[in-house]
């Protein structure tokens, strides 16, 4: 198995010039066709602190999923996943973007990918704010029918949120599937059965997940932010956003991947990329770092706290396996970060990460009874 990893990755560069190339040739004879149909936005979370922020999303032609109920059928969802990943993205197009009266504009690339920077004349406050889209040259007369968010309960027509961060207590970093969501990441054959299946409405949290988040965000009183880094393709944006918004986990950025040859590279070098241009950002934040025990979570997380000494609160590993070896290699990382003042907890599920949220303060008693409540209110509707 190391032999064929080594092969792999001698070979991922010919492999990357090869599938580029192939790319490049594509595109030079749709990118034209494409420019000239029919086109949306699908613009994602932005953020940034009072001074800069930034907003990406990505320009496509429509082939918009059909709005999802607990009673689809699972080849109606099968169908919606399929619209998601044969995604039919456009460059070459200008996207304007308005944050408090500033306006920037920014050119899609191949794959339809635009990036957004402001830098406000005056310093934003902290929370959310919303960014108006425009395609300049391309809107309908009537401003109507050509640009949408596709962020289902977070922003509607031309408008895009932004969360400005600053002056919070602590920040969480959070992976979504089998951390968050139910994804059975362990099992090969039941991932794909729950992935192309399921849609935002059927796939199911971790029971009490929403309440911790909750309160590990203070939702509503002073707002720590929290991020989600997630090995998903940003083909999924959509379904991952209604799916927070409908089991009212808090809102936050999603750092996804893009769907194609950047997916082969390793998981462990994208997260800590992503996980490390977030604490670069926010130099005097430190954070909360919340994953799973299924993939290679832990490391990365301990090789975060020997970086970054003093940043990392606490670590929350949600246990997914049955591997004994895995769980004693957990908490042999767990004893390792302990010298560096940083509990790492192999939590089996919300509550035990609650109770020891509760004892460093993280959270409040009454915030661990809503925990408590969550948990209980699930095993009661699954029993």
């Amino acid at each position: 198995m190391s032999a064929l990893k080594t092969a792999f990755k001698a070979l991922l560069p010919a492999l990357e010039r090869g599938g580029s190339f192939a790319d490049r040739t594509f595109n030079g004879i749709v990118q034209p066709r494409r420019a000239r149909g029919k086109l949306i936005l699908q613009a994602y979370v932005g953020w940034g602190t009072p001074r800069e922020v930034e907003l990406s999303g990505r320009v496509l032609l429509p082939r918009t999923p059909q709005r999802a109920m607990k009673g689809d059928t699972r080849l109606r969802n099968f169908s919606n996943v399929m619209r998601r990943m044969l995604s039919r993205e456009v460059g070459g197009i200008t996207v304007q973007g308005t944050l408090d009266g500033q306006v920037v504009q920014a050119v899609s690339d191949l794959d339809g990918y635009f990036n957004l920077k402001f830098t406000p004349a005056q310093p934003l406050p902290a929370g959310w704010h919303q960014v108006t889209l425009t395609m300049p040259g391309r809107d309908a007369p009537d401003g109507t029918g050509q640009v949408g968010t596709g962020q289902a309960g977070v922003g509607q027509g031309r408008r895009a949120r932004v969360q400005v961060i600053d002056c919070a207590r602590y920040g969480i970093i959070s992976d979504l599937d089998d951390t968050v969501i139910q994804s059975d990441v362990t099992s090969v054959p039941r991932m794909l059965q729950t992935v192309l299946t399921g849609n935002a409405r059927t796939r199911l949290p971790f029971p009490g997940v929403g309440a911790l988040y909750r309160a590990l965000t203070r939702d509503g009183l002073e707002r720590n932010p929290i991020f989600y880094v997630s090995s998903s393709p940003w083909n999924f944006f959509d379904l991952l956003l209604s799916f927070l918004d409908y089991r009212r986990i808090p809102l936050g950025p999603l750092f996804l991947r893009n769907w194609g040859f950047d997916l082969l590279r390793g998981h462990g070098e994208y997260k800590h990329g992503v996980i490390e241009g977030i604490l670069t950002r926010f130099p005097q934040l430190p954070f909360i770092l919340v994953g799973d025990s299924g993939e290679k979570d832990p490391e990365i997380y301990a090789e975060i706290v020997r970086r970054h000494k003093g940043r990392v609160l606490a670590v929350y590993i949600r246990d997914v396996t049955t591997d004994a070896t895995r769980d004693q290699g957990v908490l042999d990382l767990a004893r390792e970060v302990r010298k560096a003042g940083v509990d790492l907890v192999l939590a089996r599920d919300s509550l035990a990460a609650a109770g020891h949220a509760l004892a460093a303060g993280f959270i409040t008693p009454d915030e661990y009874r809503a925990v408590i409540e969550s948990v209980q209110d699930t095993a009661a509707h699954t029993t």
